[in-house]
C-alpha cells in the first residue's frame, strides 16, 4: 500500500488593503491627507537596482524607507474597478479639493474646488498629472459626502492655461457616482468668467436638466457669505485679492 501523501496546509495570505478614515463630522477645515492612510507599495521599486538580475542583487528596505515608499501610490475603487494613484506626480496640487465644513444644521458637506491649484497645461507632464488627480478628485469625492452635499467652484485668479479642459471636465461627470450626482443640491461658480461660462454651455448636451438648474453663479465673497456659512472654507490669497480689486474697480466705475 503507497505511503499516503502528507497535505500541508498554506498559510493564509491577506489581500486585503485597509484604509483609515477620520471622523468627517468636524467643523474645523479637515486636509484632504487625512482621509488616507499609504499602504499600496511602488511598482518600480523591483527595479531600482538594475536591469540584470544575476548581478544586482535586491536592496533591503529599511522599515521608514518601506513606509515612505508606501506613501507614493494609492489604490482607490471607482465604479467597482481598481485604480492606482501616483501621490508623488500630484503631491503639489492636492490642496485643489478640500473639506469646507458643514450647512444646513451640520449635517450637508461643503465641498470646495479651487481651480487655481490646477496645474500648467504647457507642462510635459500634464496630462498624466490631470489623470491621476482626476482619480484623486472622484475618489476623495466619494470618502468626503455621506449624505446631501453642494460644490463651491473657485474659478477666479485662475489663468486660462490651468483651466480644466472640457475633456476632462465631461470625464469627471461621467464618472461621478450616481449617488452623488443625486446627493449634489448646489453647484455655486464663484467668480464666473466668460470662459468657464462658455464651457458649461458647451456641456449641457452631457448633463442633465437637474444637474444644470443646481448651478448658480455668484460674483463676490460677500455674495457667497450670504448664500453659505464660511466659517471652515479656506479662501486662498489670489482669490481674496482678486474679489478685492473687483470690489475696487465696481466702487470707481460708479
Amino acid at each position: 500500500v503507497p505511503a499516503k501523501e502528507k497535505k500541508l496546509s498554506a498559510p493564509r495570505i491577506s489581500l486585503s488593503l485597509d484604509q483609515s478614515e477620520d471622523d468627517l463630522g468636524r467643523t474645523t477645515p479637515v486636509p484632504v491627507t487625512q482621509y488616507w492612510s499609504f499602504l499600496s507599495s511602488d511598482p518600480n521599486a523591483a527595479n531600482r537596482s538594475g536591469t540584470s538580475e544575476s548581478y544586482n542583487p535586491i536592496p533591503t528596505y529599511s522599515a521608514e524607507e518601506e513606509r515612505q515608499d508606501g506613501k507614493l501610490w494609492r489604490t482607490v475603487v471607482i465604479g467597482e474597478q481598481e485604480h492606482r494613484i501616483n501621490m508623488k506626480i500630484i503631491e503639489s496640487y492636492m490642496r485643489v479639493i478640500s473639506h469646507g465644513g458643514y450647512y444646513s444644521n451640520g449635517v450637508n458637506a461643503i465641498i470646495v474646488f479651487a481651480a487655481c491649484f490646477l496645474p500648467d497645461s504647457d507642462r510635459e507632464d500634464y496630462h498624466e498629472i490631470m489623470e491621476n488627480l482626476f482619480l484623486y478628485v472622484i475618489s476623495t469625492l466619494e470618502l468626503m459626502v455621506a449624505e446631501d452635499y453642494m460644490i463651491v467652484y473657485l474659478n477666479g485668479a485662475t489663468p486660462h492655461r490651468r483651466m480644466p479642459g472640457l475633456g476632462w471636465l465631461k470625464k469627471c461627470y461621467q464618472m461621478i457616482d450616481r449617488r452623488l450626482r443625486k446627493n449634489l443640491k448646489s453647484f455655486i461658480i464663484l467668480h464666473p468668467s466668460w470662459f468657464i461660462r462658455t464651457i458649461l454651455t458647451v456641456t449641457k448636451p452631457f448633463i442633465s436638466t437637474k444637474f444644470s438648474s443646481k448651478i448658480k453663479y455668484v460674483n463676490s465673497l460677500d455674495e457667497l457669505h450670504e448664500s453659505i456659512p464660511m466659517d471652515c472654507i479656506q479662501i486662498p490669497e489670489c482669490i481674496i485679492r482678486l474679489d478685492k480689486e473687483l470690489k475696487e474697480a465696481a466702487e470707481n466705475s460708479k
